[in-house]
Order: structure tokens, then C-alpha cells, then sequence
């Protein structure tokens, strides 16, 4: 199935590394290295267009002009709990970006996000945004964490995920339709429980070893 909103990042890395993640005997601190390391390998392809311009520099040999990034900087925004593992590997590549938190839990019965934290940089106008979780499951958190920033008007929004389903990026396509994901995989499906199929379980008891 086709989605031309999803960017698979299918570098042979990428992939060793997540097969490593789903592994049910994977430990805890192995999970968390392996998820900033994919991470980072996440963002540079999810960051690849982004503007630059020329300014003159001096090398130890001669004057010249390089590229350097342009405009306002970056913003990292992670949704609770289990963006942070994609958070810490992005700011590995982009330290000096600025970062914001939403947080969010999915209603077990009706599946549906509620927001209980909200904190991001005052001003985003203008800004280049990514947004970081590691399931887009359902896709109903990425649904209101993006609408929640809209309202600050951004430059751009990203949307960067360790796993996505065809049902959570059908959801995100229909309510943001300007919006491009990032992933690692697409699997198969959901199941009854709103969970990705194969999936690799809860990606924030995992990361943080709560279950």
C-alpha cells in the first residue's frame, strides 16, 4: 500500500537496528541505545530539506563561501512519555535546537487522546517543527498534538515515528494532510487493542522499563 505522506527511511542500518528493538529479549538499556541511535539516523533524512545559506568563512587555507543553516532555529517537540527516546537521538545531531513536550495518554475504552502537559518554545511562527513518538498508531495523538501546534502557526511540521500502520497514517492524512512522516517501517496492522502488529510491544514501558 501506497502512502505519499510516509517516508520509509530503509537503510540497511535502520533496519538491522529495529529488528534489534522488536526482539522480546531485548533489555532495556539495549532498547533505549538502539532507539537514539535510529533516531538519529530518523532525522537526518527527516531534515534533509532544510534551507540554508551562504556565508563567508575563513578556512586555514583561504576566504571562501559555505552553507550554513538559515533562518530561526529548529524545534523539537516530543509527545509524552516515549518521544523522549527520539528526542535525546535527535538532539545528538541538532544540539542547539529548541524543544518543547505534549502530553498526552490514550483513553483505554474510547482509544482517544487526552492532553494533561503542554509546554513549547512561545514563539513557533515561522519555525521548522518536528514532532517525535514512536508509534503512530491509530494516529489519534499525532491528530491533536499536530492540531494543538497549528495554533501557533509554524513554519513547517514533521512528523518523526520509529513504527507507523496503514490506519494511523490513513488518520493522520485525512485531519493533516500538509504534514510528511518519518518512519523506520510500516507494519501490517492494529489490533484489537490499538496496538501495531508485529509492532514490538509498548515503545515507553520498553524504553523506560516499567513493565
Amino acid at each position: 500500500m501506497d502512502f505519499p505522506n510516509c517516508t520509509v527511511v530503509d537503510h540497511p542500518l535502520v533496519k538491522h537496528k529495529l529488528t534489534q528493538m522488536r526482539r522480546v529479549e531485548t533489555s532495556t538499556a539495549s532498547f533505549r541505545a538502539l532507539l537514539q541511535e535510529v533516531s538519529l539516523l530518523l532525522a537526518y533524512e527527516a531534515l534533509r530539506d532544510l534551507k540554508v545559506r551562504e556565508e563567508d568563512i575563513q578556512t586555514p587555507m583561504a576566504r571562501t563561501s559555505a552553507p550554513v543553516l538559515d533562518g530561526k532555529k529548529l524545534v523539537l517537540v516530543a509527545i509524552m512519555r516515549a518521544g523522549q527516546g527520539i528526542l535525546d537521538g535527535m538532539l545528538q545531531l541538532v544540539p542547539s535546537a529548541r524543544v518543547g513536550h505534549i502530553g498526552l495518554y490514550r483513553d483505554p475504552e474510547t482509544l482517544s487522546p487526552v492532553e494533561y502537559y503542554y509546554r513549547v518554545p512561545g514563539q513557533l511562527a515561522d519555525r521548522d517543527v518536528v514532532v517525535c513518538d514512536p508509534m503512530l498508531a491509530t494516529g489519534n495523538s499525532a491528530v491533536a498534538a499536530l492540531q494543538r501546534l497549528k495554533k501557533s502557526k509554524p513554519g513547517s511540521l514533521r512528523f518523526v515515528c520509529l513504527l507507523a500502520c496503514p490506519e494511523g497514517l490513513t488518520n493522520l492524512r485525512e485531519h493533516h494532510p500538509d504534514v510528511h512522516v518519518y518512519t523506520a517501517a510500516v507494519d501490517e496492522r492494529l489490533d484489537e487493542h490499538g496496538y501495531i502488529l508485529p509492532g514490538l510491544g509498548d515503545a515507553g514501558d520498553r524504553l523506560f522499563g516499567t513493565k
